[in-house]
């Protein structure tokens, strides 16, 4: 059997924020995983949205 080990990388949301802002419907979510050790910020990384039909920026919620 495999061993139990706790690691370091957790699964992180990325929700765009340029959708929040504008107040249309809908919102356009990622889910990543992250290295907490390494990366103690929040993540921010730009996306694709196909709901705005281009790249904006997705920032880590939660």
């Amino acid at each position: 059997m495999a061993k139990k080990v706790k690691g370091n990388r957790v699964q992180v949301i990325l929700e765009c924020t340029e959708m929040k802002d504008s107040g249309m419907p809908g919102t356009s979510r990622y889910i990543t995983t992250k290295n907490r050790k390494n990366t103690t910020e929040r993540l921010e990384l730009k996306k694709y949205n196909p709901i705005l039909k281009r790249v904006t920026v997705h920032k880590e919620i939660k």
